[in-house]
């Protein structure tokens, strides 16, 4: 079974800086979509930041170019650099690890606990 843990959420001034790590157990991460999410009370799930296959990287607008995901596959772990924080970006941010089995079955999602970040002077 995947399991993954978040970390590094917190509480930090608007304009400031903050790093998130999810660290996945079980296959080794290169087999797995990584990915950030966050959720804000009222509102559904979206996608912050993504990578796919052959270390294609998507961004929400929101956070596109204050953003940075990247992995570190021998730590088998995922980060979101954050920076120039602002109000909004306050949320849970989920770590997200995806895979599918085209033409073979439906795709597996495999989510961590979740981590506050909170973005408030």
């Amino acid at each position: 079974q995947v399991q993954l843990v978040e970390s590094g959420g917190g509480l930090v001034q608007p304009g400031g800086s903050l790093t998130l790590s999810c660290e996945l157990s079980g296959p080794t991460l290169i087999f797995y979509d990584m990915g950030w999410y966050r959720q804000v009370s009222g509102k559904g799930r979206e996608l912050v930041a993504g990578f796919g296959r052959g270390a294609t990287t998507t961004y929400a607008e929101s956070v596109k170019d204050r953003f940075t995901i990247s992995r570190d596959t021998a730590k088998s772990t995922v980060y979101l650099q954050m920076t120039n924080l602002k109000p909004e970006d306050t949320a849970v941010y989920y770590c997200n690890a995806h895979k599918s089995f085209p033409g073979t079955g439906t795709p597996l999602d495999y989510w961590g606990q979740g981590t506050q970040v909170t973005v408030s002077s």
